[in-house]
């Protein structure tokens, strides 16, 4: 099933569709371009034996002529030709002498319709280059059809259709046809098909037709990862200048990104009611549990210690007192984190600064209770971030060891920076936590501590609810880091904050 799923998820992305509109528009053309190119051979294939068979039939009308040839029946031989020939068919008879060979050897001896020598002359030297002689090199016997297109002296282009020599006593004669129809330089005979002006002409089209999908396509696409910019710039940096408005450039994505624009106003208002609810609720508990303590100190000096089932009845107000008290605080604390999670702060903080700061103020409050606190090394480090969320990260770290380190032990606060990620730890000399334990610790409400005594002392599991180390990870993925715990050697625990640089 998650197979399918990711299949499908690829299948209906943008990039998919993109792909798979490349593709159409590399195959439709590979297609169309073979059925027009075969269409063409066809074309091709009709019209050069119509042509070879008026080209055979104007060789064979010469043929008796060619026979009997003498120096005298040169006029003959021109008037013949020009009776045969066509403004868009023209006709060359060449002549190379008996015992002669090579293509160089053969010379004009008419032409229809007329041309001077000099272009005879030129026009011959073209031919030669072509190579079109080859084919009668030697043996004055081969019918061909070359297919060569070729511009003549006038700069008109032309295509060789039929060669065809005549082999007679006096020596070898060929006979040249070629064509200017515009049906014969139109098709792709003598070149290849691509080269074909309708070819051309579509391809630009077909081109630019490709390339405006595409851009749609792109323009979309960009309006997407604008969209992307937004948002990252809302998670990492806060409150920016402009919207999702103002990013969208395509007019049918205007209605959604008045959506996200919504969206992220609604979550910042939530935020904002959360704190406000979260500090008006714990406001309105405390007070009447403010007034329960004093009430209380009245009650105890006015029980005589005598009368010991009473001062047991105080202790046990004692303690759900106490304990409400950290139910309210934990509540507002956890009210807070969420808020900090729809809408974290996002300021530049010196990461190393910060833990100085909070080290120095914990130093004292760590070795009252007989411990031992230890910080550094720590190297420069900038990340995005609250100071409030950094901070309560740091000080449920710090507590959390202090709660569990045997009195005298030592609790070590550093900061390494290692490939753009900031690594904050916090070790213990405790008795670690259980191996099958070691990612549940950061669950809400998971909590496994000794009890020292039944007053709700601060190792005392009365005064613990197990959202420490909970509101550690909510944070710290709110910042877009990660965080985990591992067991020292002999003993204790260390846990490892990651955190992005800025």
């Amino acid at each position: 099933m998650t197979a399918r799923l990711a299949i499908g998820k690829v299948w209906r992305s943008l990039a998919m569709k993109l792909v798979l509109l490349v593709v159409v528009f590399i195959a439709v053309p590979s297609i169309v371009y073979n059925e027009l190119r075969n269409a063409d051979e066809r074309q091709q294939a009709f019209l050069l034996k119509s042509v070879e068979d008026r080209g055979r039939l104007v060789a064979e009308s010469l043929r008796p002529l060619l026979q009997q040839y003498e120096a005298n029946a040169v006029p003959r031989l021109g008037a013949a030709l020009a009776r045969m020939g066509t403004p868009e068919l023209k006709t060359k008879v060449l002549f190379r002498p008996d015992g002669a060979q090579g293509p160089n050897n053969f010379y004009y001896v008419a032409s229809a319709p007329p041309v001077p020598t000099e272009y005879l002359e030129t026009e011959r030297a073209d031919l030669l280059r072509t190579g079109v002689f080859d084919l009668v090199r030697d043996s004055c016997e081969t019918f061909a059809s070359p297919s060569v297109r070729y511009t003549n002296p006038e700069g008109q282009e032309e295509v060789l259709t039929s060669l065809i020599p005549i082999l007679t006593k006096s020596g070898c004669w060929v006979v040249i046809t070629s064509s200017t129809a515009q049906d014969i330089l139109g098709t792709s005979l003598g070149q290849p098909y691509w080269k074909t002006p309708q070819v051309r002409v579509a391809s630009v089209i077909y081109l630019v037709m490709a390339l405006f999908v595409i851009w749609l396509f792109g323009d979309v696409w960009r309006s997407l990862l604008r969209f992307a910019n937004v948002a990252r710039a809302i998670r990492t940096r806060g409150k920016v200048e402009g919207s999702f408005a103002d990013a969208g450039v395509v007019p049918e994505l205007a209605p959604v990104a008045r959506e996200f624009d919504g969206l992220v106003a609604a979550l910042a208002g939530s935020a904002r009611m959360i704190r406000y609810a979260a500090e008006e609720n714990a406001h309105a508990f405390k007070t009447p549990l403010g007034v329960i303590a004093q009430s209380i100190e009245s009650l105890k000096r006015s029980i005589s210690p005598e009368n010991a089932r009473g001062l047991r009845s105080v202790s046990l107000i004692e303690q759900a007192l106490a304990r409400l008290d950290g139910l309210v605080s934990a509540a507002r604390h956890m009210d807070e984190v969420s808020a900090e999670l729809l809408n974290p702060p996002r300021e530049t903080i010196d990461l190393a600064a910060l833990l100085i700061h909070i080290g120095k103020d914990y130093t004292d409050t760590i070795a009252v209770s007989g411990r031992r606190l230890a910080v550094g090394p720590l190297d420069k480090a900038t990340v995005k971030g609250g100071e409030d969320l950094i901070e309560t990260v740091v000080e449920n770290l710090l507590e959390n060891a202090e709660s569990f380190s045997p009195e005298g032990g030592e609790i070590k606060l550093r900061l390494a920076v290692e490939d753009r990620i900031a690594v904050l730890t916090v070790e213990d000399e405790g008795p670690g936590v259980d191996p099958a334990d070691l990612e549940r610790i950061f669950d809400r409400y998971f909590s496994v501590r000794p009890s020292k005594n039944n007053h709700g002392t601060m190792n005392g599991e009365a005064t613990h609810f197990g959202i420490g180390l909970w509101v550690v990870r909510r944070n710290v993925e709110a910042l877009g880091g990660t965080v985990a715990a591992e067991n020292r050697a002999p003993r204790g625990l260390k846990v490892r904050v990651s955190l992005p640089l800025a």
